[in-house]
């Protein structure tokens, strides 16, 4: 692939807030997972894990713990992507649950794209109560919830907002 194409496929992909209700395939799940393995973590730790949501009663759940965003209730697949402290922690005290935040993220980020690469809409959900969601699904006191990505059929096309230039984000040598 071209950088120029790499830049291209970046800038298309955009939030969706309208979905059909259509869940993604399987298949098409594990191709979003395998895709999240690749990603970096520290220490190969892979500090994170992920909750595939598909019921409707759940996603109608994680839409009002996440301050009545009623599109979640019908994006089709919601994937919780989660912190796992123990896995970091073990090797890195303390340090170890910012380790698992970042891996985590950068898990979501690689099945954010990897979705996009399939075609699907997607939309990352940073606005939720952490203790409702855990409450929902059952996630243990060692694990935090850092994302709802919403993965499935858009009924709009995206749209690449407007960004700040570039240069207002870089420092050189120093702040």
């Amino acid at each position: 692939m071209e950088s120029s194409d790499f830049l291209g496929f970046l800038k298309s992909r955009g939030s969706i807030r309208s979905y059909t209700g259509e869940q993604i395939p399987k298949e098409e799940v594990e191709y979003i997972l395998r895709a999240a393995a690749t990603c970096p973590t520290a220490g190969n730790r892979e500090a994170w894990d992920v909750i595939i949501c598909r019921q409707e009663d759940l996603l109608e759940s994680l839409a009002d713990a996440a301050f009545n965003q009623e599109f979640i209730a019908h994006a089709g697949t919601a994937f919780v992507i989660c912190a796992n402290y123990v896995r970091s922690m073990s090797r890195y005290g303390e340090r170890g649950i910012l380790y698992a935040v970042q891996d985590a993220t950068i898990a979501g980020c690689y099945m954010m794209l990897a979705s996009h690469a399939l075609g699907r809409a997607t939309c990352w959900i940073g606005a939720f109560d952490e203790e409702e969601v855990k409450d929902i699904l059952g996630i243990p006191a060692h694990a935090r919830p850092v994302a709802i990505l919403l993965i499935g059929e858009g009924k709009e096309q995206a749209v690449s907002p407007e960004r700040m230039p570039i240069h207002e984000h870089m420092h050189e040598d120093f702040w």
